[in-house]
């Protein structure tokens, strides 16, 4: 498909396999590991990201004249909505009574992972050249052409949903909580700056997470084993059939994560009595830890709360990292010190008269979400001038 601007041209591949790992990452950064040729490649070889998982690969790549790749956004064929956080079966039932198609539409998006990150992906060296509008404009042909209704960017950056915007997509606004690094020396001067209730609530939970005959061990690099993903997915499918959710990530995946980005992983893993019985897996970025998936055997008193929130916590301010972003949902972070913050998402409606529809929807749920971020602000855990430090 070519451009015409400078010699570019555009063309989608059906694998991330067809484009060079050092290309891919030349436009994507190593900043967040989400985005990285490594994760989609574990995505789609061990099956989770997949034509018969409701994913279809068609990544967008922008090259020069001589192939070199100057712009690439990861983005898929979907036939659900299934595995994305940004939830559109209401837009998906009111189109389909109306008579319309809603599936398949396209998702420009890092499968099963509401993690904020760059979506349309341009080389550095490029940087300026209007290639991210390129990308954008080429999503919107490619839903014409193939007769969908609509296509779908989620969690990008701020700078990119404003860009998005200015090109006529509509901007969807959500939050997450994330744990922000106010130069904290440790944990107990991390609890120095909540109310003493708080801290007091905080250093019971972390004393009787660890009295239930546990030891957490933290796992990266060469430390992880086959053996360690083994156990962290049986956690793991047994805590999604307890929620009676889908269990998207395959043995498979895991372990392509360990012998790709073992680096980039810190799994805590607790075991009792030389048995794994709970995991919490992260991801590292240049700045912040991200925690993704969970995992348990059992019912173990604030364990989740330790593994999910406070190690982390402890992990990010011994390596010095600016931010802990512990995934989607939970209202009960708050009080462990993670912030609503806000997301983006952007859309882009085929049908005038039903994008109009998902307009007005928009633009009065930004203003319910504006004002339940207010609203959860004011139950922050840190203390006030006046409250005493114990």
């Amino acid at each position: 498909m070519p451009d015409g601007r400078n010699g570019l041209s555009i063309r989608s591949i059906r694998t991330i396999a067809d484009v060079a790992a050092s290309a891919w990452d030349a436009c994507a950064g190593t900043d967040n590991p989400f985005c990285t040729h490594a994760f989609l490649s574990a995505m789609e070889d061990s099956g989770s990201a997949s034509p018969d998982s409701g994913w279809t690969p068609c990544h967008l790549l922008v090259e020069e004249a001589g192939g070199q790749l100057v712009a690439c956004a990861p983005l898929y064929v979907k036939t659900h909505s299934y595995g994305e956080y940004v939830f559109d079966w209401g837009w998906a039932d009111a189109w389909q009574r109306a008579g319309g198609q809603y599936y398949p539409k396209l998702q420009c998006a890092i499968p099963f992972t509401p993690v904020t990150g760059p979506r349309l992906m341009v080389h550095p060296l490029h940087s300026g050249e209007g290639l991210e509008t390129l990308l954008a404009d080429a999503i919107v042909a490619l839903t014409g052409r193939a007769g969908l209704s609509s296509a779908h960017v989620t969690f990008p950056t701020a700078s990119e949903a404003n860009n998005l915007a200015a090109s006529g997509w509509l901007l969807r606004s959500g939050h997450q909580y994330h744990w922000t690094n106010q130069g904290f020396r440790d944990f107990d001067d991390f609890l120095a700056a909540l109310s003493s209730r708080k801290r007091k609530t905080i250093r019971k939970e972390r004393e009787r997470a660890n009295s239930q005959g546990v030891t957490i061990h933290t796992l990266t690099g060469d430390a992880l084993t086959d053996g360690h993903w083994d156990a962290f997915h049986r956690l793991y499918l047994g805590t999604v059939d307890r929620k009676w959710a889908n269990a998207y990530l395959t043995l498979d995946f895991f372990r392509r994560l360990g012998r790709t980005m073992a680096d980039r992983v810190v799994l805590f893993l607790a075991d009792r009595d030389g048995r794994w019985v709970a995991g919490a897996l992260n991801l590292l970025g240049r700045d912040t830890l991200y925690g993704r998936n969970w995992g348990a055997d059992g019912d173990y008193r604030f364990l989740h709360f330790e593994m999910c929130f406070y190690r982390a916590i402890d992990y990010a301010i011994a390596r010095g990292l600016s931010r802990v972003e512990a995934g989607a949902q939970g209202e009960h972070k708050i009080s462990r010190g993670y912030l609503p913050t806000e997301t983006w998402s952007a859309h882009w409606i085929a049908d005038p008269s039903f994008r109009r529809a998902v307009a007005g929807f928009l633009e009065e749920e930004r203003e319910r979400v504006r004002a339940e971020m207010e609203e959860l602000a004011e139950f922050a855990p840190f203390r006030q001038d006046d409250d005493p430090r114990e």
